[in-house]
């Protein structure tokens, strides 16, 4: 189930499902509604979006409240969450997930909302989105490019080739050959919340894409590690297809060297087209990709070729 796509002209609702709008910089806010606005959106947010806890966020009560209202709403054509944070899986139980079914829409976030755009497919089958949320808009850093792939996935229907950024130059094969299968994932470390709950998606023909946020320090490539084993270990993971790496931080230390051998430590991993460094998680510019979406990968020793289809 794919939601119809948005058009210039139509309403974002920007909400906040895990933390709150109240604890972004003034300057990126002002950038980031600006920059939408001037695209020819009109953004409006939802009433509960500003509510501040003592854990930057707000209550289930109001989180669920929003994003209710964003969906019932038809004037609203496609909801993007404000920022990510540590806590919207504390409102995944008490979704309408009939009412999302009914009022098919865009859903769009990273980071935390990894758990929310995965459950929803999971629940519902309907088509999410991995990337550009609404403070994205409000990093100019190559941010034509984040903007022309959000637009690629969420406005266009034909489809398309993921290209490197100025930023990544080039994406690294890491294990040869080619798959086809239905994208889902994003922030490893949220997706693994939902592994034993009804939130995670069957992992049967399924190409998993990954990145991470460093919160570990010096320790982040052992959470890696060991965040990625136990996703590997997961009920389904034989139906596997493929696996798209992101982009990473300079302060995570994952470098070509590391998750090659990482990757090479998994007997699960040898059988498995594997690509590296592409254009999406903590790091700016990022593609926007689509969850359940249909997509190709082909990875060769001297090129990887990423293929949006279905979107």
């Amino acid at each position: 189930m794919i939601p119809d796509k948005l058009k210039i002209g139509d309403e974002i609702r920007v909400i906040a499902p895990s933390r709150s709008v109240s604890i972004v910089r003034k300057n990126i806010f002002d950038s980031a509604l600006t920059y939408l606005t001037e695209k020819g959106f009109h953004v409006t947010f939802s009433k509960n979006s500003r509510e501040l806890d003592e854990a930057d966020s707000s209550s289930i009560e109001s989180r669920i409240a929003d994003l209710h209202e964003a969906f019932a709403d038809n004037n609203v054509k496609a909801v993007l969450s404000c920022i990510g944070g540590f806590n919207v899986n504390q409102i995944l139980e008490y979704i309408d997930y009939s009412l999302i079914e009914k009022n098919p829409k865009i859903l769009c976030g990273y980071s935390d909302i990894t758990a929310l755009v995965n459950a929803v497919y999971a629940k519902t089958g309907l088509v999410t989105y991995n990337g550009a949320q609404f403070v994205t808009f409000g990093f100019e850093k190559e941010r034509e490019y984040t903007n022309q792939y959000f637009e690629k996935c969420v406005m266009q229907n034909d489809p398309f080739f993921i290209e490197p950024s100025t930023e990544s130059k080039h994406y690294d094969p890491i294990i040869n050959g080619s798959a086809e299968g239905y994208a889902i994932g994003g922030n490893l470390c949220t997706l693994n919340l939902l592994q034993g709950t009804p939130f995670m998606p069957d992992l049967e023909n399924k190409i998993i894409f990954i990145e991470d946020d460093n919160i570990s320090g010096d320790l982040f490539s052992f959470e890696f590690d060991r965040n990625l084993q136990s996703l590997i270990q997961s009920n389904g993971f034989s139906g596997v297809k493929g696996l798209v790496f992101g982009s990473f931080d300079e302060s995570c230390k994952l470098d070509l060297h590391m998750i090659n051998r990482i990757v090479r430590s998994k007997k699960q991993l040898q059988s498995i087209p594997i690509a590296f460094n592409i254009d999406f998680g903590h790091i700016f510019p990022m593609i926007t990709f689509p969850i359940g979406g249909k997509v190709k990968m082909v990875v060769h020793q001297d090129r990887v070729q990423i293929e949006i289809i279905e979107h």
